[in-house]
């Protein structure tokens, strides 16, 4: 299999300032409870309309962007959810729920349309202990994922996208859920494969301001030695299983590892059932240097009426060469002439790794900031910001009696 180079693909221009996306978490209450999740489960924690409008507020003094995620917890339990989308679309932003679904209705979803939705981000995967599905695995839950994809179509004219948490057990269906995602891309606009990430208590200390914390007092204490962390080049190798011509065209790297890949990004051209080829470096550039010199912001997300007109696309390839094969090969059939050609993206997400010297290595340029308070902060790390006022250094427990803390 080849070897990722991030040399070989676009590096995303997003950075702190002038980003598509922010992570707004107007609730940390949640009605599942899903295994690796790194949000502490509040059931008080229900931010006021006040507090939400200051987040959207800081968002909008030192971030340019496009869209907003309104994560949690989950959103949907959230009592105001429906006027919180309300004033994200007021500020001209795109409102994209990140929700598990579970307390979603087709009433619900008319009312979230009607103030203003952008999209739905469905977060489904075989870790979550979700009531009716909790031998599922993630073939199964493909009965669920067209379920939502179904409804949201049926509502008319919002995105659609779906994240999964990879697990070690779970990452052999990725090459069938992909040819899911394939059959679908008409009413799917975005798979999502966000790689499991355990803390390693076994093998780190853990400091908070220069002082060890014991491994019984951290947030996400995950102390099993049988579980791996899952590599961007696994799921990539994986899905080359099944499409041997899958490549990306975009990327982020880490802010400890310039050549490391964190968010991979590839964007596929087909109908459904059938995939003629992928976005290459160029179109991505194109695509994302146009949106921002005639909307002033880089592109996060794109609905259905956009990822329609793949054939419009295929224009990029006056620059980029995969697109010119893929419109060759789908117009050797000159029926094809009559038929819409779809675009879907394929994001591999792989979260903070932990170095051999203790150094974390995280998303540069994440585009899940969020805010706490008054400042941007890793929404990955937010609860360290709430419960001890900075985030943790590591050190590995051999060095120096694991007694100082790293950077």
């Amino acid at each position: 299999m080849a070897k990722l180079n991030h040399h070989d693909y676009y590096r995303l221009p997003w950075n702190l300032a002038d980003n598509g996306i922010a992570w707004l978490e107007p609730t940390t209450q949640c009605n599942l409870a899903c295994h690796g999740c790194y949000r502490r489960n509040d059931r008080d924690g229900h931010k006021s309309l006040e507090e939400v409008d200051a987040d959207l507020d800081v968002f909008q003094k030192f971030r340019k962007i496009d869209a907003v995620s309104i994560a949690g917890g989950d959103p949907l339990v959230h009592p105001e959810i429906i006027e919180i989308v309300r004033r994200v679309k007021a500020r001209g932003l795109k409102p994209v729920l990140n929700t598990n679904g579970l307390a979603l209705t087709p009433e619900l979803l008319r009312e979230l349309r009607a103030a203003g939705a952008y999209a739905f981000t469905f977060h489904i995967d075989s870790t979550q202990n979700r009531p009716g599905w909790k031998d599922a695995n993630e073939l199964e839950l493909n009965e669920l994922r067209y379920k939502f994809a179904r409804m949201v179509a049926d509502a008319g004219d919002m995105g659609c996208s779906f994240n999964s948490t990879v697990s070690e057990e779970s990452k052999k269906f990725i090459p069938e859920m992909m040819k899911w995602a394939e059959r679908n891309i008409d009413t799917v606009q975005l798979m999502v494969f966000i790689l499991y990430r355990a803390l390693g208590t076994r093998r780190f200390d853990f400091f908070a301001n220069g002082e060890k914390l014991e491994p019984g007092t951290l947030i996400y204490n995950e102390d099993d030695e049988d579980k791996k962390d899952v590599k961007a080049q696994q799921v990539y190798d994986l899905i080359r299983t099944e499409y041997p011509d899958f490549d990306a065209c975009a990327f982020l790297n880490g802010t400890e590892q310039p050549d490391s890949i964190k968010w991979l990004l590839s964007g596929r051209l087909g109908t459904p059932g059938k995939t003629y080829g992928y976005m290459g470096r160029k179109g991505m550039e194109i695509l994302q240097t146009f949106h921002h010199l005639f909307m002033d912001r880089y592109l996060a997300y794109a609905g259905p009426s956009t990822t329609k007109m793949g054939k419009s696309m295929l224009l990029f390839g006056v620059l980029d060469k995969r697109l010119r094969g893929v419109a060759r090969r789908f117009y050797a059939n000159p029926l094809n002439a009559f038929k819409r050609l779809y675009y879907q993206s394929v994001m591999i997400i792989q979260p903070i790794d932990m170095l051999d010297d203790g150094t974390q290595n995280m998303c540069d340029s994440c585009p899940d900031v969020t805010v706490w308070n008054g400042k941007l902060v890793w929404s990955c790390r937010m609860d360290e910001q709430a419960n001890y006022g900075c985030n943790l250094t590591s050190r590995p427990k051999a060095a120096c009696g694991g007694t100082q803390a790293s950077r």
